[in-house]
């Protein structure tokens, strides 16, 4: 067992079992976490309990390569088994966030997404999305202040991890990341948007639309096929009314495709007064055969989308010199 892979909890349970005060698990957490110790002989238990916690394991991710510059940084990481993964600090003016990935690859095949045509090989447990995030803050000697699960893979297609990810990252013993300053991004799985609205500690959901038609979204993402617009939006109505959260819709602007005043118009229709916000996000880059929006296209999208009543902005650009923007997400050792 790997302590990143074991919420409250699911470490209380573990306590429990084998006849030990389930209260030690908020003191192991703050240990872990908070005083960063690796050897549970350091945190003050007599040697039955030391004993019994001997089966409990503190994997980390190794370090393979580290890019950086002012405004952001990248980590390739390699797994237990080989594999790699990577996930990007992004330096903000309230502190230091983390983008992570979810997959080793992704079976979704978002066309103009460089990270999708890695085809997946397997989920990442919630130990190896953990150690993403202390990995950053080990190779930055940072604090980590915000995440966002919009790196490689689909979130809601390895759902429980994701969900005991979030759990613990947002645990007051654990980092103690604040719920708002926690995102997670799908491409819209519908129940799995339910089950999350449901779930003990939902955090801020994002919707990866990038249309405002049926028609254009097929085109683009071929999961709309599965679950069309109307269904995600109604999904994403559920979630607001459950956990009084404003729904976040990505809107990628790619140019010549999904970037005119009528496309505005038209998300503007579709959203229909509903509590969402929608995310203009600047097309990264790739070699997917797509090109990005003017900055004059951007802002007149904008305008269209306020004329409308709807609450929309251009999200800030991090870390594509780097190739690790949204969508750019792709080691060499591919």
């Amino acid at each position: 067992m790997n302590i990143f892979d074991m919420t409250m909890s699911a470490l209380a349970d573990f306590l429990r079992e084998n006849g030990e005060n389930p209260a030690k698990a908020p003191m192991i957490f703050d240990a872990v976490y908070k005083q960063k110790i690796r050897d549970f002989s350091h945190m003050g238990f007599c040697g039955r309990v030391t004993e019994k916690l001997s089966a409990i394991d503190f994997v980390e991710l190794k370090t393979v390569r580290r890019l950086e510059n002012e405004s952001a940084g990248k980590l390739l990481l390699e797994l237990s088994d080989g594999n790699f993964c990577e996930t990007v600090l992004m330096r903000q003016s309230f502190g230091a966030c983390v983008c992570v990935s979810t997959q080793v690859g992704c079976n979704m095949g978002c066309k103009f997404c460089r990270s999708g045509q890695i085809k997946k090989r397997r989920n990442l447990s919630t130990g190896e999305i953990v150690g993403q995030v202390l990995a950053i803050s080990r190779e930055f000697n940072c604090k980590v202040y915000g995440v966002s699960v919009m790196g490689i893979g689909e979130p809601f297609d390895n759902f429980d991890a994701v969900r005991d990810f979030c759990e613990i990252i947002t645990e007051d013993k654990g980092l103690a990341v604040g719920r708002r300053h926690v995102t997670v991004s799908t491409c819209g799985i519908v129940p799995e948007i339910y089950r999350y609205a449901d779930s003990f500690r939902p955090t801020g959901l994002a919707i990866s639309l990038h249309a405002p038609n049926d028609e254009l979204r097929n085109r683009l993402m071929p999961i709309n096929k599965k679950y069309p617009i109307n269904e995600v939006l109604t999904a994403a109505e559920y979630y607001t009314n459950k956990t009084h959260k404003r729904v976040t819709l990505e809107y990628i602007m790619l140019s010549g495709i999904n970037d005119d005043k009528t496309h505005a118009k038209e998300l503007a229709e579709i959203i229909n007064g509903r509590d969402f916000y929608v995310n203009l996000i600047p097309y990264n880059s790739t070699d997917c055969g797509f090109e990005k929006s003017s900055p004059e296209k951007i802002s007149d999208f904008c305008s269209v989308l306020k004329e409308n009543g709807v609450v929309a902005t251009k999200r800030k650009e991090f870390g594509a010199e780097l190739n690790a923007a949204c969508g750019q997400l792709l080691s060499e050792y591919e």
